[in-house]
């Protein structure tokens, strides 16, 4: 069941926000009209390729680079006019965990709770906390060079919340983690969000976006192209999927190429043949999965399980993130690099 945002006053609200590089005939447009909200208590999940402009806005709305034009504002403060401010309210968690490996765990969330500005001894309290609330309390007097992976990353998120803020950037925080660990730093994510944080996610990976989003931003091209919650993103995209596994190989192949061509009216390229599963949009949903069933059937093919769903996220990202502007299909886009990476 999708979480539902504790309030829908907004933290942060960007309106019609534009990122160029350049000038003249090497300008470069990133960001093209972009807007979204986030309420309190919420997360929302930016999707795209490498270049379509996720890391260009987190560094914008962190008061890190000037937008070319439009607006965006934390809890009414403006992330230009008012850039101290807005600091006051934020934390990011960038790519790469900003821990110093020399320092121990309690160390480093000392030092960084000094330079938030607490007394050496509210240092020590908070920095206990975090490391309890983190699951570190027993590394906390170990060196960072020798924690995992998983532990650094949850050492970098319990650093970034010494002050607790109003909103949290999570720039593809679960890059290089192992499956437990993943599934360990949403479980903590998913506790901030509770909290009333409300926290803006990048994220390459599509069961991320799944578990944690409430809403889903897809970017391509420096534009929003679709959004709303996982589940009325997939139902926007179009007609649900029919999967249908047979016994064997050669059956999958004769049913993609001969049988349910005939029975449904559809050119052979319609269906997929990946092992045993046969793969169709069922524009016709219910009806098209039972007149296919029916087909092999007759057919003497064997159908071991169907299945008819929407599309996955992942049906969703491979068809529309990487679509060229014109929209002629899959074009991907090799070193976007004005100065956007991800």
């Amino acid at each position: 069941m999708e979480h539902i945002a504790q309030t829908p006053d907004p933290v942060l609200v960007v309106s019609d926000i534009h990122k160029s590089y350049g000038t003249g005939a090497k300008r470069k447009e990133v960001l093209k009209g972009l807007s979204l909200s986030i309420p309190a208590g919420s997360i929302l999940s930016l999707l795209g390729a490498n270049g379509a402009g996720k890391t260009t806005l987190v560094t914008m709305l962190s008061t890190l680079m000037l937008p070319t034009s439009g607006t965006a504002s934390v809890c009414g403060y403006d992330i230009v006019r008012d850039a101290k401010q807005v600091r006051e309210l934020i934390s990011l968690t960038g790519q790469f965990a900003a821990v110093d490996a020399e320092l121990t765990g309690r160390e480093n969330l000392i030092f960084f709770a000094r330079l938030r500005g607490l007394s050496t001894s509210a240092a020590k309290i908070r920095a206990d906390e975090l490391l309890e609330r983190f699951r570190l309390a027993d590394a906390a007097r170990q060196l960072v060079g020798s924690y995992s992976g998983g532990m650094r990353r949850r050492l970098d998120i319990a650093a970034s919340l010494i002050v607790k803020p109003r909103l949290l950037f999570l720039d593809e925080p679960t890059t290089g983690l192992d499956p437990l660990s993943r599934r360990e730093l949403w479980d903590l994510v998913e506790e901030l969000r509770d909290d009333g944080v409300a926290i803006l996610l990048t994220t390459q990976y599509l069961d991320e976006a799944e578990r944690l989003a409430d809403t889903i931003v897809l970017l391509r091209d420096g534009r929003s192209v679709l959004e709303g919650s996982p589940a009325q993103v997939r139902s926007q995209f179009g007609s649900q999927i029919c999967r249908l596994e047979l016994d064997s190989h050669e059956q999958a192949l004769r049913a993609c190429s001969d049988i349910l061509p005939a029975r449904l009216g559809l050119p052979a390229e319609s269906f997929t043949a990946e092992g045993l599963t046969v793969s169709f949009t069922a524009a016709g949903g219910a009806d098209d999965l039972t007149r296919a069933i029916g087909a092999l059937k007759d057919a003497d093919a064997n159908v071991d399980s169907a299945t008819l769903a929407m599309p996955s996220l992942d049906d969703v990202f491979l068809d529309m993130a990487f679509e060229d502007s014109a929209g002629g299909g899959a074009a991907v886009k090799d070193n976007q690099t004005a100065g956007d990476a991800r």
